[in-house]
Order: structure tokens, then C-alpha cells, then sequence
């Protein structure tokens, strides 16, 4: 990796971070594609890659809420426990059974694009009625841990945080930002440090481009390290409705971005 291209991984890893990590999205599905087209990440190691950004961004996001109480919960622990089982599922389905790419960003695109599109209308519709804005938050355990799972196994797959998926259905759900950022961006940066142990097992027994890109995954999680922190800052300053906002925004911009990929 030479300096210009280690420079655009941390200034990606930055910008992408400050504007998602409030929300407790890590921002590794946007980085994916600056890495598949910008930086020439071949796949399947992209994958890898994408998880080594989450290990290494994670703790600047996780050292703000753990200071200010947000990783306290049985939420935290709930996503935990779901994610990390899954996330070595989806690394093995990902490395011998390289499922391919269509199915999956059709699926994430028809279940975030509407999912997006309603939560921003319902928090702008309600947005001047306060009382509406405390939402049920009942969710079963069970149910959280099923979710948990399942957004794993994808995320060992393809590499994406889990909060981009488990963000938007939590609070989707009357789960308040605030406490469902925290604990996605808990989850994600466990399993991503499973996921990425898993790769470099698995690269040792298989041949291909199956270990993650380390200096260019090192670069842009040093850009998401202070971003994410800069982010997580920020959440507090910034009102519910914004954060549920932002939140149905970086659904449809994720969704939007697989329907794309899948028209060309």
C-alpha cells in the first residue's frame, strides 16, 4: 500500500465514521465500496478487510458510551451473544460456499429501502407530538438474539456492521437511538474481531485472496478510531428525531446503494 492510497482509506474511514456512528452504524457498508472501487480490494478478501476496520474503528465510538454509562444493559449482551455465533457461520459459509452477491443485496436492499422510507415519514409525522415520540420499546429477548444472529451470519458474509441492519429494526421497533447505538456498535465491533480471527484461520488452510488487506484495513480504522469518537460525541447534542432522521437516511442511502450495484 503506498502513502495516496493509505491517506483516502483513513480520510473514508473519518468522514464515513463522524456521520454514523451516532447512530451506531460503523459504517463499514459504505466503505465497502471504496474499497472494492476506489482502493482495489479484490474479493473475497474485501471482506476480512472490511471487519479489520470495524476491529480497529470500534473502541474510538465504545470508549465515549462506555465513559457516559451507554454499554450498561441487557441489550449490549443480548446483540453479543446472537452476533458472534453467527459471524463464524457466515465466515465458513463465505469462504467455502461463496454464496453470491445478488441474493444478498437484494434482500438487504427490499428490507432497508421501505424500512428507511417509513421510519423517516413516522419521525417526521410525529415529530412536533412528544408524547408519541416514547414509543414501546417491548422486544423480546428471544427475538433480539434471533435478529442478533441472523445480522452475524451476514456480517461474517459480506463484511457489513451489524448496526446498519439491527439499527433501523431496533428503533423501528420504539427502541430510543440512544440506547440501541451503543450496544449495535457493541455487537459489531465483537463480532468483528471474531470475523477477522476466523479469515486469518481460514486463509492458512485456503488458498485465494482470503486474508484481510492489513496496512489499507489499519489505515481506514485509524480514520474510523477518531471518527467514531468524534461521532459518538456528537450523539448527545443531537435530538431524538434528528438521530431517528439519520438513522432512516443511512437505511435508504444503504439500500439504495445495493438496488444500484444490482441494476448494473
Amino acid at each position: 500500500m503506498d502513502w495516496p492510497t493509505g491517506l483516502l482509506g483513513f480520510a473514508a474511514g473519518l468522514l464515513i465514521s463522524v456521520a454514523t456512528a451516532p447512530v451506531g452504524v460503523s459504517g463499514a457498508v459504505f466503505l465497502l465500496p471504496v474499497q472494492v472501487s476506489v482502493l482495489g480490494v479484490p474479493s473475497p478478501a474485501v471482506t476480512p478487510t472490511n471487519l479489520l476496520y470495524n476491529v480497529v474503528a470500534g473502541p474510538g465510538a465504545l470508549l465515549r458510551h462506555h465513559r457516559s454509562g451507554g454499554l450498561r444493559g441487557p441489550l449490549t449482551r443480548l446483540l453479543v451473544l446472537g452476533t458472534v455465533p453467527g459471524v463464524v457461520v457466515g465466515a465458513v459459509i463465505r469462504v467455502f460456499a461463496v454464496p453470491g452477491p445478488s441474493v444478498f443485496r437484494l434482500l438487504i436492499a427490499v428490507l432497508l429501502l421501505p424500512l428507511g422510507g417509513w421510519l423517516c415519514l413516522r419521525t417526521l409525522h410525529r415529530a412536533a407530538r412528544t408524547a408519541a415520540a416514547r414509543e414501546p420499546s417491548e422486544v423480546s429477548p428471544r427475538t433480539i438474539t434471533r435478529l442478533a444472529m441472523a445480522v452475524g451470519v451476514a456480517g461474517g458474509i459480506y463484511g457489513i456492521g451489524g448496526g446498519s441492519l439491527l439499527g433501523p429494526i431496533l428503533v423501528g421497533r420504539g427502541m430510543p437511538v440512544a440506547k440501541v447505538a451503543p450496544a449495535a456498535l457493541a455487537a459489531t465491533f465483537v463480532t468483528s474481531v471474531v470475523g477477522a480471527g476466523t479469515y486469518a484461520l481460514l486463509s492458512l488452510t485456503t488458498t485465494g485472496d482470503i486474508a484481510p488487506y492489513w496496512s489499507l484495513g489499519l489505515a481506514c480504522g485509524l480514520g474510523g478510531l477518531c471518527g467514531g469518537y468524534l461521532g459518538a460525541r456528537l450523539q448527545p447534542r443531537l435530538p431524538e428525531t434528528a438521530l431517528r432522521l439519520l438513522l432512516g437516511v443511512l437505511a435508504l442511502g444503504i439500500g439504495g446503494l445495493y438496488a444500484i450495484q444490482i441494476a448494473r
